[in-house]
């Protein structure tokens, strides 16, 4: 019988730290995007490809699954939170700290007293529409999330999108500074959407919502043409 122990030791999880500060908490949206650009950025940075000083812990990761667990800093807390490994991504009003992937029960200290639960933030506005080119990454309008929540599904499409396109298309992704946004769909898009072969996020049903609703699909027009690799099929292990 296999200590069960031995399986939490063997899990690992990717910490993103959003920043919010009582005075000034970031936009809903702008925390959800900020999150997706952080974990592109961690993919494509030269630590975790082959080699690199992150390589095996994002390999681990990646072969037992892309989890993340948003937490949430101000002050001297993130004055900390920076200071460990790590990208931190400043996108609008939102600042995001991601930290490479870590044994599910060996958080470091100055991450571990961090909050995870109520993690919750708003729009002032109505998001404008998305821009030309941008992957899109659509909420389902039919759950419920938490902004920590939702920024984690964010962070699983654009990693989901990431391994799906083709060598071209993630180079220039990369070179437009991963221009992307994130986005409620109407209930007529999401039926339309759920139609489609493309990359979409299946929620494994740790916190919040039923295990296996789908969260967040994203769309591009890159994911739609040739050489579409379907969502779950995996990392390309080349830059």
């Amino acid at each position: 019988m296999t200590d069960q122990r031995e399986g939490v030791a063997a899990q690992k999880v990717l910490p993103l730290v959003v920043r919010i500060e009582r005075a000034a908490p970031p936009e809903r949206t702008d925390a959800l995007e900020a999150a997706a650009l952080a974990v592109l950025s961690l993919l494509a940075d030269p630590r975790a490809l082959d080699g690199g000083e992150w390589a095996g812990a994002v390999r681990d990761w990646e072969n037992i699954g892309i989890r993340k667990v948003v937490r949430r800093a101000r002050g001297a807390e993130w004055r900390r939170a920076l200071d460990l490994p790590g990208i931190t991504v400043a996108h609008r009003t939102a600042e995001v700290h991601v930290h490479p992937p870590i044994p599910l029960d060996a958080w470091p200290r100055d991450l571990a007293r961090l909050q995870v639960s109520g993690t919750d933030l708003a729009d002032s506005a109505a998001p404008g529409l998305p821009g030309d080119g941008e992957v899109v990454l659509w909420l389902n309008p039919d759950l419920s999330m938490s902004a920590g929540k939702a920024m984690a599904q964010a962070g699983h499409a654009a990693q989901l999108a990431w391994w799906a396109g083709s060598e071209d298309a993630r180079r220039e992704w990369r070179e437009r500074g991963f221009a992307l946004a994130v986005r409620t769909a109407s209930p007529e898009k999401w039926a339309a959407l759920s139609g489609m072969d493309l990359p979409t996020v299946r929620d494994a049903g740790f916190t919040e919502i039923e295990p296996g609703s789908r969260t967040v699909v994203a769309d591009a027009p890159w994911l739609r043409g040739e050489g579409f690799r379907p969502a779950g099929s995996g990392p390309l292990r080349s830059s």
